[in-house]
């Protein structure tokens, strides 16, 4: 029995390949919920709109292979030439071009239809939700691991975030001092971010002919997009705060946003049916708060957190451990691949 720490990205897809090469596994996952940092909200009659992992390109090629398998369309994300920009100390926004850019892409249906899509082909009662995990144990060639209950496996894989099972999770025997103050010192993707999509029952930028990008330096709102659905039938406006905002309400938030969204886009603004927001650092299962500040993707990809452990009995999988495009989805897909391929090789030994 393979136990794996975490229903995210890479938690589920490591899942996925272990059930087709016959092996049983547990998922335990802290949330109520799997996903992760994947989580797509979906209203009816709205875009489905992303509160975490949202875009990627034609270079991150596991993400793209992974659709592919999974018959899971793409689109592009719709950029306009012209933007909207506020520098600092600006009397209001300006309309500027921007230089041609590399093709960004989402998921159709929202990037929870890949979660789901992999969720579908397991076996839903070995995805445990509302686990969260205390300590590991190895003893007698057997890993004991202590949620709401015990459970026994050969093989446990960490499939969440470096620095929470680092200061989250007791191990025995315990971690090599390097791991363990590496792990408390690498950044968790995502976990400083504040998302807000907001949407719209017309797409009123396109019928005034505005940009539908804002870019900013002032004011809350420091990057906008254009998140219409695939289908061009819903649309919303969907980006990213300033993070100092965590400290407002949500409504002050809220009020902030809209009014620097009218004074950029004007009245069509105000005409919003929803307004969504994620602070992902308010997400216990995401944000450990850190003893000295940590810069974006610092230790993210180090070699350290592909080494296994405990004879063969401990692997780490995790977007942050990946060696190509740690801290992103095609992190997430690679370090799972790469796990569980090292773990089927182990147990056909």
């Amino acid at each position: 029995m393979v136990i794996i720490i975490g229903a995210g990205l890479s938690g589920l897809l490591t899942a996925y390949r272990l059930q087709e090469q016959g092996i049983p596994y547990t998922i335990l996952e802290a949330r109520s919920r799997i996903g992760g940092r994947i989580h797509t909200l979906y209203n009816e009659h709205q875009a489905p709109v992303e509160m975490g992992a949202t875009w990627f390109g034609d270079y991150h090629t596991e993400v793209v292979r992974l659709l592919e398998e999974l018959d899971i369309p793409k689109f592009k994300q719709h950029m306009d030439a012209t933007v909207f920009y506020e520098p600092v100390g600006s009397n209001g926004a300006q309309q500027v071009k921007i230089p041609p850019q590399a093709a960004s892409y989402r998921v159709a249906g929202g990037t929870s239809a890949l979660i789901n899509a992999i969720y579908n082909k397991l076996d839903s009662a070995n995805v445990l939700l509302n686990q969260p995990v205390k300590s590991i144990r190895y003893l007698n060639n057997k890993v004991l691991v202590l949620s709401k209950k015990t459970f026994e496996g050969g093989v446990v894989v960490l499939a969440l975030p470096p620095k929470l099972w680092g200061s989250q999770i007791s191990f025995e025997p315990q971690l090599s001092d390097n791991l363990k103050e590496l792990s408390l010192q690498t950044h968790t993707w995502m976990e400083d971010s504040i998302k807000v999509a907001i949407t719209y029952p017309t797409p009123f930028w396109k019928e005034e002919q505005k940009p539908s990008t804002l870019f900013s330096n002032i004011g809350p709102v420091t990057e906008f997009y254009n998140h219409e659905n695939v289908e061009k039938t819903s649309f919303a406006l969907c980006g990213f705060i300033n993070a100092s905002y965590s400290k407002l309400s949500s409504e002050e938030r809220q009020k902030l946003v809209i009014n620097q969204l009218v004074s950029v886009f004007g009245k069509g603004a105000q005409e919003y049916t929803a307004y969504h927001e994620c602070l992902w650092s308010k997400e216990p299962q995401t944000h450990v708060v850190s003893e000295r500040p940590l810069f974006p993707h610092q230790n993210n990809g180090n070699p350290l957190f592909r080494e296994s452990l405990w004879d063969n009995r401990l692997f780490i999988s995790s977007s942050e451990s990946a060696k190509e495009f740690p801290g992103y989805m095609d992190g997430a897909i690679s370090s799972a691949n790469e796990t569980a391929t090292k773990i089927i090789k182990r147990l056909s030994l």
